[in-house]
């Protein structure tokens, strides 16, 4: 990729949030969507013309949620004692920070399970929830019931491990 589309990509990523956040619609503009034909949407020709499909525009908006998302973790972790407190403190101001991005990637969810299965490794494994050594599927478990639980602002009760709290529920799911 040339930086002039890296360029083109962030600048109709922008665009695309900043219309999501204007509409509040979770739907992606492309030019197959109807109401965006029916309007001869400039956006949403940028948009067909820049990604391929609405899978690899959701791909680039799940890469910029995860470099922040990173970025969140990394100092939440120096500021909390506590790694699950840290994760869930990181998360949530990052939805804080950027709902429509969020509200997008919620959204769009099934389309791209990948990443979002990279999201739940991500929180369990920070958290100390999960071990690496374990299979991928028990890591997602544990992830999505973190992620799940950091949504709702649930926390353990003092009398029960984090661990074993989070490792429950994950088997619920």
């Amino acid at each position: 990729m040339s930086w002039n589309d890296f360029y083109r990509r962030r600048d109709v990523i922008n665009a695309v949030l900043r219309q999501a956040e204007r509409t509040g619609d979770p739907v992606l503009p492309f030019e197959d969507a109807p109401h965006a034909a029916a309007s001869g949407s400039t956006l949403a020709k940028q948009v067909s013309e820049t990604f391929a499909d609405r899978a690899e525009l959701l791909a680039a908006l799940h890469y910029r949620w995860m470099l922040r998302l990173t970025g969140h973790l990394e100092l939440a972790l120096h500021e909390h004692g506590d790694r699950v407190e840290a994760a869930t403190s990181a998360w949530q101001r990052l939805a804080a920070e950027e709902p429509t991005l969020r509200r997008l990637l919620d959204a769009g969810a099934q389309t791209i399970p990948a990443a979002i299965a990279h999201e739940q490794r991500t929180l369990a494994l920070v958290t100390g929830l999960a071990d690496a050594r374990e299979p991928a599927e028990q890591i997602e478990r544990v992830g999505a019931a973190f992620l799940a639980l950091a949504r709702d602002g649930a926390r353990p009760t003092r009398c029960t491990s984090t661990r074993n709290f989070f490792r429950g529920f994950a088997a619920s799911a």
